[in-house]
């Protein structure tokens, strides 16, 4: 057993070391620069490991957006409760988006993911599909509440999407594309009161 978890921390080492030389590598070149031969060297490791781990560079991508918002906040992942009230709930859940989306790393990696995907949009979708393997945390809560008769939606995915353009307005798109500064707490806290409360009161 010892020798089989020496092989499985081996193992998650190395996945991480991939994982952060392949930051390095997209912040510093670009998408379409990077290469699995350049994530290769940067990591020390062999290609065949990096494509053992990570398939394409798509999926490496990917996962490298995915891993960032696991790791906000923690990793916890906010379960929908019955008894709580829904606004605080959901501004808890806004907390922690809002939280994703004033970080720096994770900021500059959409600009790259944006670059590229403008020049290539199957790559887009294919990235976009990657990222929606799993479902995104608010839309497992809407979908909960709704089962529970406490939101009224035939389509959480929807809901979702229409409260994350609510945030994503002030709280992304200026910051990637117009290279506004983040917000500040006070800010975060109104942006995500606003839109907990329009939401409710279309959905509770």
């Amino acid at each position: 057993m010892d020798a089989i978890d020496t092989r499985l921390r081996l193992t998650d080492r190395k996945r991480a070391a991939i994982i952060g030389a392949a930051i390095e590598e997209f912040l510093a070149a670009g998408f379409d620069a990077t290469s699995m031969d350049r994530v290769a060297a940067r990591a020390s490791v062999s290609k065949r490991t990096v494509y053992n781990h990570f398939p394409s560079k798509e999926a490496l991508f990917a996962a490298i957006l995915r891993q960032l918002w696991d790791s906000s906040d923690a990793g916890q992942v906010f379960a929908y409760s019955s008894s709580q009230p829904l606004r605080d709930q959901l501004l808890e859940l806004l907390r922690k988006k809002l939280s994703l989306l004033n970080d720096e790393a994770f900021l500059s990696l959409a600009r790259v993911a944006i670059a590229a995907g403008i020049h290539s949009p199957e790559r887009a979708r294919d990235m976009v599909a990657r990222m929606g393997e799993r479902e995104e945390d608010l839309t497992v809560w809407i979908r909960a509440a709704a089962a529970d008769g406490r939101l009224k939606t035939e389509d959480p995915v929807f809901a979702s999407l229409q409260l994350q353009g609510l945030v994503k307005g002030f709280a992304f798109w200026p910051q990637v594309t117009m290279g506004q500064p983040s917000l500040s707490k006070a800010e975060q806290k109104h942006i995500a009161e606003s839109a907990a409360d329009m939401f409710l009161a279309r959905y509770a």
